[in-house]
């Protein structure tokens, strides 16, 4: 190996290795273009110490290439090669040679593993929406967020679920049911959001995430009953008619007040127009909006199935599946046993769940092309909505080789009918199959997000069903999680995941930091608000608004509320109730998130690990911010090697200006400078504290 430097200066290798050093990922300052498209000639880079190895080589493949100084500056060389991207996949990764050691180069960093998950990788033409890197998303639970038009509530006795009549709960701030809490309802609607979009865009938020909004029989919605409409329920209900169910009776044939509302032509054309709406709306105000699609499974009360009767002999519907052999829709479900025809009383249900009919692709392609449609009708006028969130989306077929099929019928159709629309999917586990640029963009991040912040900040499970001792303040077990699943993502992905702390599956995390393990039926709802920890929500929401993705909340986490899992966790907003001061902290840390645009877009490195303390830095080659976190009681000394984000450690009288801090007081804005020490942040954390600091 030659030791002529690309700039024709002769150089004596450096006695040890500066791994510290040692970096490339996938953003802009080492890949540009980003995300190339086929054709395309694309740079990349890799970082080292100046003087500090004898050769970079890019692999990939068989191809082994050296790379050239592209150049020097703030005490780092930076490697670089210029590579043709075709039509597939481009895996690669780096070997460095130090002396006669030899080492490789991945996402994982340093490495023995070199599995082609864990490569760097190309996608050509794989692009997400711009607006959706980093933007600051919303998720609601229409029926529990507020009530903006009490003539479509449902009605104590309108109808039956599960055996059981619903209800109308009249006294907005009660706990639901703590058991079976589907048939109770709160009013919430989609003219309640309309009335609170004031709140939503002072708050600054910039996408709403709409828990379903179709036709359906339960308060959450994923058994849907109509993809064509939204739900008059939500929606307008402009002809209504009286008969609810007698007491005892639960034959739903009998629900004049719910058929009528739900099936009349006039009720679902006003909502679907209201909708159209609403979405204008939001838009005007310079907001995205996202729909929630279940099409795994239907309902029990679909109108393809109709076990419930509801469209029995109802102009303009053909008979359902369980009531006639000839139906239409016979072969959008798996009918294991056929008994005492016309009926079917046995068919394959999500998990099980006779309410949740599972749809039944693989035999029709007249299904599949309906949902296809269902797909794209959404995100084309007039309605325009902005993408889709996929319920349990690995689970739609019966093969993991029809759902990826599938899957990109779906993406191709969604994104020819509108090209900005973002498709998230619900996902746990390894997402590298599903996220190759042909499937979907990203994923609710639970794997790189939720879990690893969840049991580094309050050592629970999402669910609240475990504490786990060694996991709380496990700063390298945090660490080496982020850094094993965010390797199954490609920056696309990672830069649009849904960063949430909870959602409606999950207990609310603000309940977690009180280390009760169980449900809301071993202790009751209000033991859910009991001994929480505040300051540890701040600090988390620290990690959302600092950490690559969209950061996203779950209504009613900045105003304080709690619950353990569902149906505890879709408690009603408490509007006149609310945490101020918890609000204006997440006011702020969304501003300061908003504020810099290289928060969406930049590298994310880890710069020191502690027990009970982290800190990451996020950097584009032109600004650097670092995040510090004290998950302990006691207040703790940091020593930050800010010099890592490729700043030059020898230069003087460099600044760090402090952008938030929380503590357990509450939050500060940027009031403090620190001077750097050699490429060092030194800052002294309170107890249960978080600051971002900006180096200038």
């Amino acid at each position: 190996m030659s030791n002529e430097r690309a700039d024709g200066y002769a150089w004596r290798m450096q006695p040890f290795l500066n791994t510290e050093a040692l970096f490339s990922d996938e953003s802009e300052l080492f890949r540009s273009p980003s995300e190339p498209n086929p054709g395309e000639t694309v740079t990349i880079r890799f970082r080292t110490a100046r003087n500090n190895v004898n050769e970079v080589y890019f692999i990939s493949g068989a191809t082994r290439d050296r790379m050239r100084v592209e150049r020097s500056e703030n005490g780092f060389d930076y490697y670089a090669i210029d590579v043709s991207v075709g039509e597939s996949p481009l895996l690669y990764y780096f070997e460095i040679c130090h002396g006669r050691l030899s080492m490789f180069y991945n996402k994982l960093g340093i490495t023995k593993d070199l599995h082609a998950n864990h490569s760097f990788c190309i996608h050509p033409g794989f692009h997400v929406p711009e607006w959706s890197k980093g933007a600051v998303m919303y998720q609601i639970y229409i029926d529990r967020f507020n009530n903006g038009d009490p003539s479509n509530d449902v009605v104590d006795h309108e109808y039956a679920y599960i055996g059981q009549h619903v209800t109308g709960e009249k006294n907005w701030n009660a706990f639901g049911k703590t058991e079976m809490d589907v048939g109770n309802f709160f009013g919430g609607d989609i003219q309640g959001i309309w009335d609170k979009l004031d709140y939503l865009q002072d708050l600054g938020i910039e996408v709403l995430y709409l828990n379903p909004i179709f036709v359906s029989p339960s308060n959450h919605r994923y058994d849907t009953q109509d993809y064509d409409h939204v739900d008059p329920h939500i929606g307008k209900i402009v002809v209504d008619a009286e008969g609810v169910l007698a007491e005892g009776d639960t034959n739903n044939s009998h629900a004049e007040k719910y058929k009528t509302r739900v099936t009349r032509k006039e009720n679902l054309e006003a909502s679907n127009a209201f909708f159209a709406d609403f979405v204008e709306e939001v838009h005007r105000r310079g907001m995205k909006i996202i729909l929630d699609g279940v099409f795994n499974h239907c309902g029990s009360f679909n109108k393809w199935m109709d076990r419930e009767r509801i469209y029995e002999n109802q102009p303009g519907y053909e008979p359902g599946a369980y009531i006639s052999a000839d139906s239409p829709y016979r072969r959008y479900f798996d009918f294991t046993y056929e008994h005492s025809w016309p009926y079917n009383e046995f068919y394959d249900g999500w998990w099980g769940h006779d309410t949740l009919p599972k749809l039944n692709y693989e035999t029709s392609e007249e299904l599949r092309n309906k949902i296809l449609s269902i797909g794209a009708k959404w995100v084309s006028p007039p309605y325009n909505c902005d993408g889709w969130r996929l319920d349990v989306a690995a689970d739609l077929g019966h093969s993991p080789e029809f759902n990826h099929q599938f899957w990109r019928d779906f993406r191709t159709t969604v994104k020819k009918a509108n090209p900005n629309a973002l498709i998230l999917a619900e996902h746990y586990g390894d997402t590298s199959s599903w996220l190759q640029g042909d499937q979907w963009d990203s994923v609710m991040n639970y794997d790189a997000f939720m879990e690893p912040v969840t049991w580094f900040l309050t050592g629970m499970q999402k669910h609240s069903n475990e504490f786990r001792q060694d996991l709380i303040g496990n700063s390298i077990s945090y660490r080496e999680a982020m850094r094993w699943h965010m390797a199954e993502y490609s920056l696309p992905s990672i830069l649009c995941a849904m960063n949430q702390l909870d959602n409606h599956d999950h207990s609310r995390f603000l309940t977690r930091t009180n280390r009760k393990c169980g449900r809301v039926t071993d202790f009751g709802p209000e033991a859910a608000a009991e001994d929480v920890k505040i300051p540890v929500l701040r600090e988390a929401v620290m990690y959302q608004m600092f950490w690559p993705g969209a950061p996203t909340l779950y209504y009613g986490d900045e105003a304080g509320m709690t619950g353990f899992t569902d149906p505890d966790n879709r408690r009603s907003y408490p509007w006149g109730r609310e945490d101020r001061e918890l609000i204006s902290f997440y006011k702020a840390a969304i501003r300061v998130h908003k504020e810099h645009p290289m928060l969406r877009t930049s590298s994310v490195m880890m710069l020191n690990t502690e027990q009970d303390a982290m800190s990451f830095g996020r950097f584009n080659g032109k600004e650097q911010i670092v995040l510090a976190v004290n998950n302990s009681e006691q207040e703790r000394t940091m020593e930050i090697p800010v010099w890592r984000m490729g700043i030059d450690r020898r230069a003087e009288g460099q600044i760090a200006e402090l952008l938030i801090e929380t503590n357990e007081e509450g939050y500060i804005l940027g009031t403090k400078k620190e001077v750097l020490d050699h490429g060092y942040l030194i800052l002294t954390l309170k107890p249960l504290a978080a600051a971002a600091y900006k180096v200038v």
